[in-house]
């Protein structure tokens, strides 16, 4: 009889914990989903909803981690991120054991310019308490050549054109990225007028 409650008990346990799991597992690909949602939409009070006093954004391909308060994600790098008009579209998500993965295409005014087609990636979301404190993100279809190309003739469009904007294009703030968008249609404004024919 004793060893009968034992295996009851256990058996008990192991179902309230793997039940506690899979409702962790369902809120947090929730949170994911909305998160993507809130960047999709610029929407500040829900990101900051969903993620935690400091989020941690990870590029192992290129050993480049930051770790932001969420007033600085908030008020600088979603702002920067706004400026573009981006396009988040979920392709695929998935929750495992202690993480969420989401396949994501994202495109902006940004992305196109030096790109031309959107980004592709995975992203992997690490949550405490059922809020993000990081995203890991690897790029499935980043053509470095293509943006390096692009960047190059640009920067050198700059340094001849306005030298004193060169300095703006890792600049994460809102107004780091409205310099970043103008320089931008300076450019192509000079580029579409050197092609346009003229006819007498």
């Amino acid at each position: 009889m004793h060893r009968i409650l034992i295996t009851i008990s256990f058996i008990s346990v192991f179902g309230f914990i793997s039940c506690k799991n899979s409702t962790e597992n369902g809120i947090n690909l929730a949170h994911a989903k909305r998160y993507i949602q809130g960047l999709n939409l610029s929407n500040k009070a829900q990101i900051s909803d969903l993620i935690s006093d400091s989020l941690t954004t990870v590029i192992p391909a290129y050993n480049y981690k930051v770790a932001y308060s969420k007033p600085d994600y908030l008020n600088n790098w979603l702002k920067w991120d706004s400026v573009f008009n981006p396009s988040y579209t979920i392709l695929k998500i998935e929750a495992e054991a202690d993480f969420v993965k989401v396949k994501v295409s994202k495109t902006d005014e940004r992305i196109n310019f030096f790109m031309g087609e959107p980004f592709i990636t995975n992203e992997v979301f690490h949550f405490k308490n059922n809020k993000i404190v990081s995203i890991e993100t690897t790029y499935l279809n980043f053509n470095e050549d293509v943006w390096e190309t692009n960047k190059s003739n640009f920067f050198n469009w700059i340094e001849t054109h306005d030298p004193n904007l060169k300095n703006f294009m890792y600049n994460q703030t809102e107004t780091g990225g409205i310099k970043l968008k103008r320089a931008i249609e300076l450019y192509r404004q000079q580029q579409k007028q050197e092609i346009t024919p003229i006819y007498e």
